[in-house]
């Protein structure tokens, strides 16, 4: 699936148009940094699943959005990879007890594959279509949630392994022989 077609997609599920433009966003940003891994990855699943991450809000702008994402996706017959990152885009993710806390089935809901926790971060940096810096991104979780919540430690922990695995000299194809 490319850019044009993940697009159509979100558009014919009737996803809004700021979410779109949201998702665009985060794409960008999760195509730099992607294009910056020292890590193997897919760097065509993370495009993909940065643009259809937010599916779920053409049914819900609650939490449960993800949920509800990954259940359409997998209705829509999306590679599964796809829909694992749509369910676990949720900040750094969420465990078990803080899923069933918010009423979503008790499973942990944590990022696992470089390609998963790459869209997860870079959708952590992106307000609206705004970047942010993680520190600021930071301080806005914590107003949310609570400086001691769980979930703050995750974020930490998320950008400490997405940021080491980042060529800070550019990207790949940029990189010297």
């Amino acid at each position: 699936m490319d850019t044009t077609e993940a697009i159509d997609l979100l558009r014919r599920c009737r996803v809004p148009e700021n979410v779109i433009e949201h998702s665009l966003a985060v794409f960008e940003l999760a195509s730099e940094l992607a294009s910056r891994a020292k890590v193997p990855l897919d760097e065509e699943l993370v495009k993909v699943g940065a643009l259809l991450h937010d599916i779920g809000r053409a049914r819900t702008h609650s939490i449960k959005h993800a949920l509800e994402g990954a259940k359409l996706a997998r209705s829509l017959g999306l590679d599964e990879r796809v829909v694992r990152i749509i369910e676990r885009h949720i900040g750094a993710g969420l465990a078990k007890e803080e899923a069933a806390s918010l009423g979503l089935p008790p499973r942990d809901y944590i990022p696992q594959t470089p390609e998963e926790k790459l869209v997860a971060y870079a959708d952590n940096l992106i307000l609206g279509t705004r970047r942010l810096s993680f520190e600021e991104s930071l301080e806005r979780f914590k107003k949310i949630l609570g400086e001691e919540h769980p979930s703050i430690k995750r974020m930490i922990k998320l950008h400490r392994e997405v940021t080491s695995w980042l060529d800070h000299q550019g990207s790949k194809s940029q990189k010297k022989s």
